[in-house]
């Protein structure tokens, strides 16, 4: 079971980047998918997350409105749509595999590696 995440980088505030989570060694359908991020000197946070048919998906208060989570079941891949964004969405995001889609890092069993996302102001 492997996560690959991608998609970080520096972006100005007020602008877009859309990660992605392909995963391999398993399929979509039975894992719900998480995104989680750690900021300098915080601890990880939930930012969303999707349940394994897809039809659920959940945010964090602090992403709500801007953030969008979807799969690609056809691709094995998650995607998460970063819009508005802000410095204080800097961070290393993640994404993790479990089997229910809480914003609880405890609930998910394969992580992938991080991927840095930068909003200058």
């Amino acid at each position: 079971v492997q996560l690959q995440a991608s998609g970080g980088g520096l972006v100005q505030a007020g602008g877009s980047l859309r990660l992605s989570c392909a995963a391999s060694g398993f399929t979509l359908d039975y894992y719900a998918i998480g995104w989680f991020r750690r900021a300098p000197g915080k601890g990880r946070e939930g930012v969303s997350s999707i349940s394994s048919s897809g039809g659920s998906t959940y945010y964090a208060d602090s992403v709500k409105g801007r953030f969008t989570i979807s799969t690609d079941n056809a691709k094995n891949t998650v995607y998460l749509q970063m819009n508005s964004l802000k410095p204080e969405d800097t961070a290393v995001y993640y994404c993790a595999a479990g089997s229910f889609p809480r914003l609880e890092p405890r609930d998910y069993d394969y992580w992938g590696q991080g991927t840095q996302v930068t909003v200058s102001s």
